[in-house]
């Protein structure tokens, strides 16, 4: 029995339950998954109270970067983005990792995106860390277009290879000089940047937000003929490379993505 939950505040409108159950049933796994909230500051608590009662647990937000104070063992990968959204349970306590960067290749690479050259991320938080940590070599030049400067410090850490730079929310922003833009800010943060998409757009825009959908920006963005993908192709691959780190055993993504995409599609109406 593979016990697991996905926790963070708010947490209802998660579709993470729905995935993971689905896919126990596809898989004809024996295992129970759940929606806890856990706000901000808690979950230290949390794990010491009912950790016991779980394989392993997904994070979202506040809880990507609260999770790296606590005792627990951390991936190099998920060291240097300082962002994790898995916790699973060994013998010896919790380890950290993430894949919200892996998820995001996936999709990317399932969405016909093989040649990026300039990458727009908008946000600065724990999601955004993990994009830019993975698209790292896989674009030449990547910018953030952050809300505080105090997250400058920890996004240009994730990068090693890529030309970086950052920029303060409300900076002029020509959409079209960049093949992609990432939106992982909070659902309706995002809202006033719509304003400033030109009436035909080039780049694609790649929104994490699935619900409520389609957002102000997504809607824009395909007002102006350009490409969306949604969020819930990140949500399906890094909750099926969470599964194969659970199960340790490899997954055929293609065919568990084609089986899983509509119900997800469907609970997300």
């Amino acid at each position: 029995m593979i016990r697991g939950a996905v926790l963070g505040f708010p947490i209802q409108h998660s579709l993470s339950p729905i995935l993971h159950k689905a896919a126990f049933e596809f898989l004809g796994v024996e295992g129970s998954y759940s929606a806890i909230e856990v706000p901000s500051g808690s979950l230290a608590n949390f794990l010491r109270e009912r950790g016991s009662d779980f394989d392993y647990l997904s994070l979202t937000m506040p809880l990507k970067e609260e999770v790296l104070t606590l005792d627990v063992d951390i991936d190099s990968k998920t060291s240097r983005i300082r962002s994790g959204n898995t916790l699973l349970k060994s013998k010896s306590g919790w380890t950290l990792t993430s894949t919200d960067g892996s998820g995001l290749i996936t999709a990317i690479e399932h969405a016909g995106l093989n040649s990026i050259e300039s990458v727009l991320v908008l946000g600065a938080g724990g999601t955004a860390r993990a994009c830019v940590g993975a698209l790292d070599s896989q674009g030449r030049s990547i910018s953030v277009l952050g809300r505080s400067s105090t997250r400058q410090e920890g996004l240009e850490s994730s990068i090693q290879d890529s030309d970086f730079s950052y920029m303060r929310w409300g900076a002029d922003i020509d959409f079209n000089s960049y093949d992609l833009v990432i939106n992982t800010t909070p659902a309706g943060a995002a809202d006033l940047l719509a304003d400033r998409v030109p009436s035909k757009v080039s780049a694609v825009l790649f929104d994490v937000i699935y619900k409520p959908w389609p957002t102000v920006l997504a809607t824009k963005w395909l007002n102006s003929s350009g490409r969306v993908i949604n969020g819930l192709e990140l949500l399906l691959y890094q909750g099926i490379d969470q599964l194969e780190l659970v199960l340790q055993q490899d997954l055929d993504h293609l065919k568990l993505a084609e089986h899983l995409r509509p119900i997800l599609q469907k609970a997300s109406q």
